[in-house]
């Protein structure tokens, strides 16, 4: 008999734990289950809806990786314009030796004086700057947009006439 009694008390409190689980007040042992059942289903949809949500989550995310793994930097440009004040240059490489020495060196092999300029190394190497010839009348040619250019792609990659030590831009 002890048995029997201490069943029915499991019994009635395994179906109170689903009761409250599932917020029913039926007395009833199979409303209990059928409520305990629909609970469940709902758990289960609500979980569906989550990995859905979850996928579509990834998937832009990847895409969005990949747009921007697309948006990165040139690896080598220049660009060289004749301004107001001299010439306008934009030197945009990968970070490496010696790029900005090499700039300037080139510059100054060109006898040309920088009036203004920004550099920056992160995530790449950039610089703007604003470059006016330092005097015709010292014996040095006039440089002009394609020579600069020339010089600058030169010094970027490394192809000097000079062999000069290496420093980190």
């Amino acid at each position: 008999m002890g048995c029997r009694m201490q069943r029915r008390l499991a019994l009635r409190r395994k179906l109170h734990i689903l009761r409250m689980t599932n917020h029913s007040q039926s007395v009833k042992q199979s409303s209990a289950f059928m409520g305990a059942f629909i609970y469940l289903h709902q758990l289960k949809l609500k979980l569906e809806a989550m990995k859905t949500e979850l996928s579509e989550l990834a998937e832009i995310r990847r895409e969005y990786l990949n747009r921007i793994n697309k948006l990165q930097f040139p690896k080598r440009e220049v660009k060289v314009e004749k301004g107001e004040k001299g010439f306008q240059v934009k030197v945009t490489c990968e970070k490496g030796k010696d790029k900005l020495v090499s700039v300037l060196e080139a510059f100054e092999e060109m006898g040309l004086n920088v009036l203004h300029g920004k550099v920056s190394c992160t995530p790449n190497f950039v610089m703007e700057a604003i470059v006016d010839n330092v005097g015709s009348g010292q014996g040095k040619e006039t440089a002009d947009v394609e020579k600069i250019t020339q010089a600058l792609v030169r010094a970027i990659h490394g192809l000097k006439t000079e062999g000069k030590g290496t420093r980190d831009a």
